[in-house]
């Protein structure tokens, strides 16, 4: 019984210390614009874990500063990656098309590993009832993918977006 409640407790106290953290650094900690930001997160959330099932207070403390570091390193970089594109290029991957008006492009699924599988089940989940209806289908930078479909497609929205280019 005392080890659950000490469990309940310091995870409380943990969730709480996460919360207070993130109204000083924005809700952007939780962001996934980034593979670094992902990272952050699923470091977090094991940190969280070891906060409540810390058996001493020094193991509990040093959750707690590990969980303030990874913030403060997170606020940083995302500083840094708004004024040095170098930054910017070393922590964010280019996002890559893997469609473009209705036609498939089989070497940039080849490349980034998305089957085509995985590309026909995310535009059924798009609602996509034809390729034709597809302007383009992007591997975001998170690994997430966007299909854009509909009649016409502002050429902005595909700006720093790379195009592998198709098998010959």
């Amino acid at each position: 019984m005392d080890a659950a409640l000490r469990g309940l407790i310091l995870g409380g106290v943990g969730l709480g210390w996460v919360v207070l953290i993130v109204r000083f650094t924005g809700l952007r900690s939780f962001s996934k614009m980034t593979s670094f930001d992902f990272v952050t997160t699923v470091a977090l959330g094991s940190l969280l874990a070891g906060a409540a099932q810390a058996s001493d207070l020094p193991a509990f403390v040093q959750s707690m500063v590990g969980i303030a570091g990874l913030f403060v390193f997170q606020f940083m970089i995302s500083k840094g990656r708004k004024v040095s594109d170098n930054v910017e290029h070393v922590l964010a991957n280019k996002p890559c098309i893997l469609m473009r008006d209705g036609v498939i492009n089989e070497a940039a699924l080849s490349q980034t590993r998305v089957t085509r599988a995985d590309l026909l089940a995310k535009l059924r989940e798009a609602n996509v009832m034809a390729f034709s209806e597809v302007r383009a289908v992007v591997l975001e930078n998170t690994g997430d993918i966007s299909v854009l479909h509909g009649k016409e497609l502002d050429d902005d929205l595909l700006e720093s977006i790379e195009e592998i280019e198709k098998d010959g």
